[in-house]
This record gives C-alpha cells, structure tokens and sequence, in this order.
C-alpha cells in the first residue's frame, strides 16, 4: 500500500508574524530534519496535512512528504514528530517532520488497548491499565496504530506483563519483559475506608463515655 502525500515548499522566514501569515493562507509552519538530513524550516498545505491526520494518532504516521524548492522536488519519506495544536480551536500550529528509511528499524509507542471485561472485574475487581503505550522497535511497515490486549481471562489478583502480549509480527518490545501492563486487584480501599469510619465511631463513643464518667465523679 502506497504511503499518502503532501507537498511542501521551502520557507526562509520565521518569526510570529510570518507563521500567522502562513496559517492565513491556508498553510501550517514545519520543519524537517533526520539522521542524515540538516534542518530544513517549510510550510505544508493545512487541508492535505488534515487529510493525512483524520482519525489517526499522529505520533505515528508514515506519509510522503514532497519538498518543493528552485522548481525542483525531493522525496522523503517522514514520520511525525511533534505536532502542536492550540488548545482552544484545536487548530494546528507547527509540525516536525523526522526523516526515516524504510529499510531500517525504528523504535516507537504505540498505544495499548485493553479489550473485554476481565473476570475479576465481574466478580467485584479493579482493573488496573498501568502502561497505555508500548515501546517497540520494528521496520517502518510493520507499523500499526493500536496493540490490542485481550484481558477477558484476567482474573483477581492476576496480571498481563509485557512478555504477555501478543504483539503483532514484526514487532519486538524495547521495554523490560517483566514490567506490568494490567492487573486485576481486590476492591480493598471501600473496605479500608469503613474499617477507619468504624474505628473513628468506636473512638468516638469511648470519648463521650469517658467525658460521662468524669463529670458522674464530680
């Protein structure tokens, strides 16, 4: 499957007025930079950069990205790095883009997804999602979106570490094999809060006796 496209064109001026020029003109702000690949500031067609996003998560998504400069064109292949977003409109402001190889690995998260409702759950447990992203290393098309988890059989007291998951192929795991990604626990804190309620009654209670007695003997 052919990676999606975007054109972009070289830029020299930075500053505020020139991004907000940019953005004016249906435009977004970027720059471009990899292992072998200096810098370089450019601007990217806001809808076409929109397009390549919608109903995606951005930090890892492979696309062409068409470097338009002196009427000549480079292919690189990219991924995004950064992509910075205002927090009232939700508009985007300013993206980087890394340069990859197809050919070489890379490593990257991606999101773990918890799937059915485990039994401990539906005997009375918590489940516990302790790391909602994995660190993998794999070859740029092997990428996918989402590690599905399937915890159904998960039950109190028991949990799914990383050597647990049945990562899709292609995917090797850079993280330590023992840490804990979901867990099943006893729902043990309503209890403690009432055992403290009820101490606090009793303690309570005896105070008032006490206060009683001492006033009965005077």
């Amino acid at each position: 499957m052919e990676n999606e496209q975007i054109n972009s064109e070289v830029r020299d001026k930075t500053g505020k007025g020139e991004a907000r020029r940019l953005r004016e003109s249906g435009q977004i702000p970027a720059i471009f930079y990899g292992p072998k690949a200096a810098p370089t500031m450019i601007s990217l067609n806001y809808s076409e950069l929109e397009k390549v996003l919608r109903g995606k998560s951005a930090e890892n998504i492979i696309f062409d990205l068409n470097i338009n400069s002196d009427k000549k064109t480079k292919p690189k292949t990219v991924m995004i790095k950064e992509l910075q977003i205002d927090p009232v409109t939700r508009n985007f402001l300013h993206v980087d883009l890394y340069e990859i190889a197809l050919g070489e690995a890379i490593e990257v998260n991606i999101p773990a997804v918890l799937i059915n409702t485990p039994i401990g759950v539906t005997n009375g447990g918590i489940l516990q999602h302790t790391i909602r992203e994995l660190s993998v290393s794999l070859l740029p098309k092997d990428l996918v979106e989402k590690i599905e988890i399937d915890v159904s059989n998960l039950d109190i007291g028991e949990t799914i570490h990383i050597r647990d998951v049945p990562f899709p192929p292609g995917l090797t795991p850079t993280e330590d094999e023992g840490l804990t990604v979901a867990t099943v626990v006893a729902p043990t804190v309503e209890k403690e809060v009432e055992e403290v309620e009820e101490e606090e009654v009793v303690a309570e209670e005896e105070d008032v006796s006490k206060k009683a007695g001492e006033k009965e003997e005077s």
